[in-house]
Parts: structure tokens; sequence; C-alpha cells
């Protein structure tokens, strides 16, 4: 009697035991630790098959402890094949070479006799194996025992509970990331949306600038963006700042271009009463309103080399002194810089920094000129008008087809910002409530030294192998005609030398570069 209750106390202790293990790996851990101590033996391993059913992996083993179920050089395959135990005698497992059983051997310390027991579900899934390493053979004295059959039904029920828990949690984290990124894809595609009432157009160009914006602002990353002037770099630098982690922190510009050489490294970094005549009190400079928010620096390459040195080692430690101060301060602040001149040519002609653009760009982006997105050009002219009637009162309607046609033979060399000159003066011709028509644009008259691409000037240009104007029955197509014609006879006019034909133009030599591949033009 006292045996039995013995017994009893000693497997409703176990079985508590195992039923406190959250997780698998501590609870095959444990198991595996209590059959070595309730039936003395040298040592007891767990494996577990995963889901697959294709391999055993025995954690305290790590890299040796991997045993593939096809390859019957180890005892393991053959045991899942017949699903019954059986017992492995250490002359047996000496005449395997499977090197991960051989470690297992070894780890055991060489015992005499191994039994080899599967655990299966309810199902008669089988689950994986129990190693049971002894000195003496002497196994149905243990594997008999109430208290080993009952414990090896516990592990089972166990381990079953463990790997449903497991893939539940799976699932609900599986579930969780893919509502995260639809989350995330929302957010983004909202954020898309919010661009879109500034940064107007629906080309391919400017809907990739707007997805790029708003990765660019989930990032610290310093950015730079390129492009022409009038194009928007402003409004990308303020759709930056406005969608990033800084929003609420300040937005300081600053136009490197604007401001004399002579002023802009105090404007920066400020300076203390008396730095220089006429300091006759102490400024604090833009480095310093910039901390928490971000910093844009425009026409940065309009910098002075002198100062790019300095703004380098300030964006390295994020420390600057002010002129005339003995302690540098700090200041926490994102740079956005922008430039509508080619770095890269800068760099060349020694005029920019190159371990300064390099850090600059972290995230480069490009804004497209006007001319490469037609497109857009139909959504930015109703956007201006509807800027032009809210800040006025009044004003015209829309804009007609012919206006826009007029429009599209346009090169719009200042851009985005070109055209709304153009559309609010012609708001200020068109009658309250009429469409803007083409004779109210009055391209000549603004702008009377541009090359315009307008049908009226085919007659008077002296290019030839273009049509005459009554013969134009798609604007468009007339229009690219005769820019690919005037790129022709001026590089026939330089004998090929489109750097000379470019400036000629008042073309960066990559725009002209692109025209010559999209027409086709050659040097010859």
């Amino acid at each position: 009697m006292g045996r039995m209750q013995t017994e009893l106390h000693t497997g409703i202790d176990l079985a508590v035991e195992l039923l406190r293990q959250d997780n698998l790996p501590t609870l095959l851990k444990v198991a595996s630790r209590q059959l070595e101590n309730t039936f003395g033996l040298t040592r007891c391993w767990s494996l577990e098959l995963d889901l697959s059913g294709r391999t055993l992996h025995c954690a305290a083993l790590g890299e040796q402890g991997e045993f593939d179920c096809g390859d019957f050089s180890h005892p393991f395959a053959h045991l899942l094949q017949q699903g019954k135990p059986r017992e492995l005698s250490r002359a047996a497992g000496y005449r395997l070479d499977h090197p991960g059983f051989q470690a297992l051997v070894d780890a055991s310390n060489r015992p005499r006799s191994f039994w080899l027991e599967p655990i299966k579900g309810e199902d008669g899934r089988t689950l994986g194996i129990l190693v049971l390493c002894n000195e003496e053979p002497e196994w149905d004295g243990i594997t008999a025992q109430p208290l080993y059959r009952g414990l090896l039904t516990l592990l089972s029920h166990q381990w079953v509970s463990q790997l449903k828990t497991s893939d539940q949690v799976w699932q609900r984290r599986m579930l969780k990331r893919s509502l995260d990124h639809l989350h995330d894809a929302e957010a983004v595609r909202q954020r898309c949306e919010e661009l879109a009432t500034t940064l107007v157009g629906n080309s391919k160009g400017m809907t990739d600038l707007r997805a790029q914006i708003v990765r660019a602002a989930g990032s610290q990353l310093s950015v730079l963006v390129q492009g022409e002037t009038g194009c928007g770099k402003d409004l990308v630098a303020q759709g930056i700042h406005r969608f990033s982690d800084r929003a609420e922190g300040p937005l300081v510009v600053v136009n490197c271009a604007a401001i004399p050489d002579a002023l802009l490294e105090s404007e920066l970094f400020g300076h203390t009463k008396g730095a220089f005549s006429g300091a006759d009190r102490a400024k604090e400079g833009l480095l310093a309103q910039a901390d928490g928010g971000t910093l844009f620096l425009d026409e940065i390459g309009d910098m002075p080399m002198a100062l790019q040195s300095k703004l380098l080692r300030v964006l390295e430690s994020r420390r600057f002194r002010p002129l005339g101060a003995q302690q540098e301060q700090h200041s926490d602040f994102r740079l956005v810089a922008a430039t509508h001149q080619p770095l890269s040519d800068c760099i060349e002609e020694g005029r920019f920094r190159r371990d300064l653009f390099y850090r600059l760009s972290q995230f480069p982006l490009r804004v497209k000129p006007l001319r490469e997105r037609p497109e857009d050009l139909e959504p930015l002219c109703r956007h201006f008008i509807r800027e032009y009637t809210a800040r006025e009162g009044s004003g015209p309607l829309g804009i007609s087809s012919h206006a826009l046609g007029m429009l599209a033979g346009y090169n719009f060399p200042g851009n985005a910002r070109e055209l709304k000159n153009i559309v609010e003066f012609a708001c200020l011709q068109t009658p309250v409530g009429d469409d803007i028509q083409p004779e109210v644009l009055r391209l000549d008259d603004l702008f009377p030294n541009q090359e315009t691409c307008i049908v009226s000037d085919f007659q008077a240009t002296a290019v030839p192998g273009l049509p005459q104007a009554d013969e134009v029955d798609d604007l468009r197509a007339a229009a690219q005609a005769f820019e690919a014609a005037i790129i022709r006879e001026r590089l026939r006019q330089y004998g090929g030398n489109r750097a000379q034909a470019a400036e000629s133009l008042g073309l960066p030599k990559r725009t002209l570069a692109h025209k010559c591949l999209k027409y086709q033009v050659t040097e010859a």
C-alpha cells in the first residue's frame, strides 16, 4: 500500500509539473528530465517531428540534431515507418555511421542500450520520438509500469495542445501582419491622396513621386530633391515634413541662392553679440530654430564651398558653433535639400563637394519637368483655376480643349510655376463663368523670347520638312515634330556637339540627350 501511495504521489507531482509548461520546448525538456530521474536512465532525448513529417529535430543536440526521415542510415526512419517502439543495442549503434546518431550516442556517454518510443496523438499522427538510454537493457521493467504509460499519455496530450496553441499564435501573428500591411497600405494611399491636392497630376511620374515622398517621410534619412526651376521642389519638402514624425516641429526654409554668401553662414549658425561689425545683439541661427523639426535647404547647389565643409560636419554630428561663441550647440533636425542644378556636373567642375553630395542624397528624389509629363497639363490648369477663383471670389469655369491644345505645344522652361502664371493671367482676361480660350493665353506677348511650338509659328520657322499650318491635324504630333526638327537642325549647326547645342537651346545636356533618344535624333 505504501509503495502504491508513493507512486501515486510521484505521478501526481510529475503530472502537475508537465501541465505547468506553457511551450513545447520546455515541455519536452521537462518530460525528458522526469523520465531520467524517475526511472534511473542515463539520458533521455526528445525528438520533434516537423509539420511536414520530413525532419526530426532534437533541440538539445543543436545543428547535429537534424534527422532526415527519408534517410535510413539512422534508426529513426525505420521506427517512423513501422510506428512501433523498439530496443537498440550499443553494438547495433556502432554499425550505424549516421553522424547525427553518432553524436547522440557520444552525448549519452555510449550507453549499452537504447529504447526508441514513438509518441502519437489521439488521431494516430506521430508527434516525435523519445530516446531512452540505459546501461542495463531491462526495458520491460520500465515500459510496462503504469507510471511510465501514464506519463507518455499525458505528454502526448500536452504535446498536441502546445502544437494547437502554437498554430493559433502563428495564425494570429500572420493575421496581425496582414492587417498591419493593409493598414500601412491604406495609410500610404490616404497620404498620397492628400499630397495630390498640392502635388497635382495623374502621370506615372507624379504618382510615383507622391509614393516616394510618403516613404521618405517615414524615415530619418537626408533627402535630396532635384528638378528644374518651378517644378515644385518646395512642395515636396513640405510633404515630407507634413507626413513625418516631426510634423509638430518647425519647418525652417533656407534659400541658399537668395542670401548673400557673406550672410549665409551667420543665418545658418547664428552669432553672438559683437561677433562681427554690426552684430549689436545675439541672433539664433536657423540650425537652432530647426531643432525637433525639418531644415529645408533650397538651392543648395549655390552654397559656397567653404560653407559646404562646415555643413558636412554639422550633418555628421548635429553640432555647430554660432559665430563668436565658445561653446557648441546641438540641434536635432531632419535635412531636406533641393537644387535645380545638376550636382554631378558641379562636382566635376569643383563647385560642390562629393562627400556632401553623398551625405545629402541618402534618399534621392527627382521631380520630372512638366514637358516630360504632358498628361498633367490639364489637371494642373484646372487646379490653378480653382485656386484663382477661391482667392479672387470669382473666375473662369474651366479651360477649353483648344486652349489646352495650344498649351500642349509649349515647352514650359519654367514648369508648373510658369504654367500657373499663364493660367492666372488668362483667368484675369476671361469673363466669369466662361472657359479660358486660346486667344487670352497670349504666350507670345508674355514670353516673346521663349521658343514655343505653337502652330502659328510653323510657317515663320525656317526648318525644312514641317507641314504648313493648314495641313496640321494633330497638334501634339506637330509640336513634337517641330521640337525634333529644331534639335536636329541645332545639332547640325554645332557639328553634333550636344553640349553646345543644349546650351544654345537653354536646356540641360541630360534633357537634350533624353529628347534625342525620344525623337530618335542623331548627330549626323
